[in-house]
């Protein structure tokens, strides 16, 4: 979904920080040592004794993304760390705006949204890129290494087009939604299982995701009067739903165990995922992102 090319950008929305990489591991790769733990990120599935036990020094640190020269939605269409600041930019008018009209009396806040490279430091943790982009409630902050895009496509066979990059950091976001309504609170997320809290959890971030989808094109940036994004072709769309199947518990299981266990679903099947992504897009609507209610999602 490409942004309209006149609305305006605030760099300093994101927040760029670089840590050190994470090493090989057991002499294998450090993409491999990614793919497992982002792995174990996505489905629960531990893959850690497939790796060596050997631990070489840390790496030097990454270097620091500059989002100093993202101020216009031409900047955004054209380099991907723009489009991160266009999308957060987005995502706070929409939320604002939808949670006004239709969040039950609940007040939008701005998360923090920093794009990291190799390793970060947060209130739920230390983190490095291996752990895929997350939301941490105890700072309010979306964390995200651009890295994980091209991981993505290469190793789980997700989208590499731009919408499909704005629904991860949708996704992420809705999260943040989540604990503006007390879902953290309400619910123990940790739960696994096909219909377990925690797989109900990131249905609705993903429904959320779904519901920023339908109104981003309808939502305009203040400083322009223009929406912020073009309305999403059949093609984008498409490309966001593959990378929510993609990223499915069944899918990484089948991929990197041979089997699939819906028992420890942590996330959602292929299947379930692209299904609440597309009620919020097709409704808009928070209430039918409701997963709690549902009697199976």
């Amino acid at each position: 979904m490409s942004f309209n090319d006149n609305i305006q950008l605030d760099p300093s929305r994101v927040r760029t920080s670089a840590g050190r990489r994470a090493a090989g591991i057991g002499g294998g790769s450090v993409l491999g040592a990614i793919i497992v733990f982002a792995v174990a990120h996505f489905t629960g599935i531990d893959l850690s004794q497939f790796l060596g036990s050997s631990q070489p020094g840390p790496a030097p640190a990454g270097q620091t993304v500059d989002v100093s020269g993202c101020t216009s939605g031409a900047d955004a269409n054209a380099r991907v760390e723009c489009r991160m600041v266009a999308t957060a930019s987005s995502l706070d008018e929409v939320w604002r705006a939808q949670l006004a009209s239709q969040g039950g009396g609940t007040d939008y806040q701005l998360p923090d949204f920093q794009i990291f490279t190799g390793s970060v430091s947060t209130a739920c943790g230390n983190a490095t890129s291996a752990v895929g982009p997350f939301y941490c409630p105890g700072d309010s902050t979306v964390y995200l290494d651009l890295g994980f895009f091209e991981q993505m496509v290469s190793d789980y066979g997700a989208s590499g087009a731009a919408l499909a990059q704005e629904y991860v950091v949708a996704h992420e976001w809705g999260h943040h939604i989540q604990n503006l309504r007390g879902v953290f609170r309400d619910h123990n997320t940790q739960e696994r299982g096909e219909q377990g809290a925690g797989v109900r959890s990131e249905l609705q971030a993903d429904c959320y995701a779904g519901v920023w989808m339908h109104w981003a094109s309808q939502t305009a940036d203040p400083n322009t009067g223009e929406p912020f994004l073009r309305i999403p072709s059949a093609e984008e769309i498409d490309g966001a739903l593959t990378t929510a199947q993609a990223i499915g518990d069944d899918r990484l299981q089948q991929r990197y165990q041979g089997s699939t266990n819906s028992e420890s679903w942590t996330h959602g099947s292929a299947a379930q995922r692209s299904q609440w992504l597309r009620t919020g897009l097709d409704s808009g609507s928070i209430a039918a992102c409701d997963t709690w209610s549902a009697a199976r999602v």
